[in-house]
């Protein structure tokens, strides 16, 4: 399905579990965030040592293989501005390899597009990220168990090891936001996701081989200041939430991908505002809105701009959802949006 925009107004060792640094947040909670921000996928996709950790999940590749190949059809919007136009595409950082997401409408638009714009242009120059998610993932002078209860210690361990990994140890040099994302990374994979099959990583690849332009809205760097500059205590509250919620965090992740895959755009919004945006508006708002308002008026300057040719647009599908999408601000701002 395609919604047509039209304009009417004038965007066990610190090295082992390093790569695997995530970024999930306080959805219930995996689920919504990984259709909002999206750094730690790509170094999870780039680093060796994440990709053994994978690994040594059990099932953690096994489960995509026996399952059958999906035929997906995910919503693509069109934004008609000066004279150029502007497309629009939800991604999922992580997917099952199984998906078959590049229908016709979003082929034809990546076609017609010379410029494609992510949520960050360098997502695979993750090398040159390593130093500043070691600075800020990284506290090997103050263990894991040091700041967080003896509780949380025990989930932790429990979980870790009903992955036939070892305990809770491996984590012990992590700060908790570390751990949050490492974990969800875990869960992801031994559910059949992996980050090389994520819309962005793919788009990113293809549109480097067929030499289009790649811009980006934020940096790496900004996208781990997102997540690990948050105050050590609320990390430490986000781990004990992720913890007690494990069991629920796959079948969230099933849910969004299943309500992307038919392009049911109501359904991802739900998930997204009674997680974040009633029980967390603090977090919604510095993690949706700030950075949907910014994203518009980038979204906003290349429509107005004459030079604008044809721009394919990829960010997490949870900011193309709900009352606060970058489709609901450009609404207000004067573009008439339409579905077909």
């Amino acid at each position: 399905m395609v919604w047509l925009v039209e304009g009417g107004a004038e965007n066990e060792s610190h090295e082992q579990v390093f790569g695997e640094g995530m970024r999930m947040k306080r959805l219930t909670r995996f689920a919504v965030m990984a259709a909002i921000c999206g750094f730690g996928f790509a170094f999870a996709q780039q680093s060796p040592s994440a990709a053994g950790l994978q690994e040594s999940v059990p099932g953690a590749t096994a489960n995509v293989s026996a399952e059958a190949s999906v035929v997906a059809n995910p919503a693509i919007w069109r934004v008609h501005g000066a004279r150029g136009t502007v497309y629009l595409f939800g991604s999922i950082h992580v997917m099952k390899p199984n998906v078959q997401w590049e229908t016709a409408k979003v082929r034809a638009a990546l076609d017609a597009s010379d410029v494609i714009y992510l949520e960050v242009a360098n997502m695979d120059d993750t090398a040159s990220e390593m130093p500043l998610m070691m600075q800020l993932g990284m506290d090997a002078a103050h263990p894991l168990s040091t700041k967080i209860s003896k509780q949380d210690v025990a989930l932790l361990d429990a979980a870790v090891k009903s992955m036939g990994m070892p305990g809770e140890q491996m984590f012990e040099p992590m700060q908790p936001w570390m751990v949050s994302t490492t974990l969800a990374m875990l869960l992801m994979g031994k559910a059949g996701y992996a980050p090389t099959s994520g819309i962005d990583t793919t788009l990113l690849a293809e549109s480097k081989g067929l030499q289009k332009q790649v811009m980006g809205f934020e940096t790496l760097d900004d996208q781990i200041h997102m997540v690990a500059d948050q105050p050590q205590q609320e990390q430490v509250k986000m781990l004990h939430k992720n913890l007690t919620e494990l069991d629920k965090s796959a079948g969230e992740m099933n849910d969004m991908v299943a309500a992307w895959e038919h392009g049911d755009v109501e359904a991802i919004g739900k998930m997204e505002n009674n997680e974040l945006a009633v029980k967390y508006p603090a977090e919604y708002s510095r993690l949706v809105v700030d950075r949907n308002r910014r994203w518009t008026a980038t979204l906003e300057g290349l429509l107005k701009d004459p030079q604008t040719g044809s721009v394919f647009v990829v960010v997490g599908a949870a900011h193309l959802a709900g009352p606060d999408s970058l489709l609901k601000m450009l609404q207000r701002d004067g573009y008439t949006v339409v579905r077909e």
